[in-house]
Parts: structure tokens; sequence; C-alpha cells
């Protein structure tokens, strides 16, 4: 089953949100770990000989939201705020509504201190995907 047949029960289930929504946060999800991942390893270098400090590898509401900020402008540029206002994601705490139909589904687990609201007002989404945003770019002297 693809992850496309796997979301349609959540899709059908709330609507506002489409399929390219929910892979969206998918993705998000999916670049939010990586992050955590290296940012563990940046500070398991830096206390190399210290012990091993426990470090969570869950990825929390506000860390979800910046990795989807960061994942759409990189993808979609300009184009991002209206393609995922085509979607359905308005704001951060759309994100939040589409993990917890995730976690509803099954399809996401969460941990005793997650909360729905830790995904409300994280950012201005309409500031930080328009009206923020500058084009990057690489200056030719330095490639």
């Amino acid at each position: 089953m693809s992850l496309r047949e796997a979301l349609a029960a959540a899709v059908t289930r709330d609507a506002r949100y489409t399929i390219e929504a929910y892979e969206f946060v998918f993705a998000s999800l999916d670049l939010a770990k990586v992050r955590k991942r290296k940012a563990r390893r940046a500070k398991g270098r830096a206390r190399k000989g210290r012990g091993k400090a426990a470090v969570s590898k869950h990825v929390s509401g506000q860390e979800l939201s910046e990795a989807a900020r960061d994942l759409a402008l990189d993808l979609y540029g300009l184009m991002a705020l209206p393609i995922l206002q085509a979607w359905g994601i308005r704001a951060t705490s759309d994100l939040g509504e589409i993990v917890y139909n995730l976690i509803e589904s099954g399809d996401l687990e969460r941990s005793p201190d997650d909360s729905r609201a830790d995904f409300d007002d994280v950012f201005d989404f309409e500031a930080a995907l328009g009206t923020e945003y500058v084009i990057p770019i690489e200056d030719p002297e330095e490639q």
C-alpha cells in the first residue's frame, strides 16, 4: 500500500487538507528528524569524553513547523504560500491539525508532553512564506 493510499482515510475524515498536505507534513517531519540527528551528533562531539547525554529523538511542534517553513521555501520559493494554502495549510496550527489527524489514525505517535497547542502561532505564515522571503542569489565569484 502506498503512502497516498494509506492517507486516503485521513483525507476522507478531514477534507480541509489535501493528500499533498499530508505528504508535505511527512516530508517536513523527515527534515526535522535529520536536523535533530545532526544536532545530536554535534552535541555528542562537543561532549566527547564527558559521558553521554540523553537527547530526545522526538520532534516538537515548533521544530516540525520550522522544518515545514524551510522545506516549503526550498521547494517552492515565492510560490510556497499559495501552494500550501491550496492544500489547506494556512497557519502552523494547520500543521498541528494534520499531525493530530495522523496520530488519531495511528500513523504517528505522540509523547505525553505533546499538545495540539504546540503548533499554534509558531510563526506568521504570510510573513514567513511571503513578505519576508528573499530569493537567495549565489555570488558567482564564490563558486
